[in-house]
């Protein structure tokens, strides 16, 4: 069983047919799917499931925390099932493929410690560069 749908059951979460497809989907290092693309994938295991029905899960998962939502280019928003670990992301200018980095507690605050007044309850921080695949293309 993977840890989306173990967590999931922990907390008594309804596993429909859909949901669970969803969640399968989902499940592996460095996810970062849209929806449409999980639409596909979901659609490859159970034909029958409806667009719809999958925005349904991934905005239930959300509510819940188990899945982030991220953009992190501006565009499409993607949905990571790493909820349960502090992290940022690192994000190819070329091919546009996205790795999970450990946050350094260190790094979370801003570089001068002035937040003119904020009290800071998230941070997300986005790396960019190329990957060691489009490096070598270069």
């Amino acid at each position: 069983m993977s840890d989306l749908l173990e967590r999931l059951r922990d907390r008594g979460w309804r596993l429909t047919a859909q949901r669970r497809v969803v969640a399968e989907v989902l499940n592996g290092d460095h996810v970062h799917l849209t929806a449409d693309e999980v639409h596909e994938r979901a659609g490859r295991l159970l034909p029958e499931i409806s667009r719809a029905t999958v925005y349904n899960t991934l905005g239930e998962l959300v509510a819940l925390g188990e899945v982030l939502e991220v953009s992190t280019d501006g565009r499409a928003k993607r949905y990571d099932p790493n909820a349960r670990h502090r992290h940022h992301h690192l994000v190819c200018t070329n091919c546009r493929t996205i790795r999970d980095v450990p946050a350094d507690e260190t790094t979370d605050a801003p570089p001068s410690g002035d937040c003119f007044g904020f009290r800071i309850s998230d941070v997300e921080i986005t790396y960019r560069g190329l990957c060691p695949d489009c490096q070598a293309k270069a």
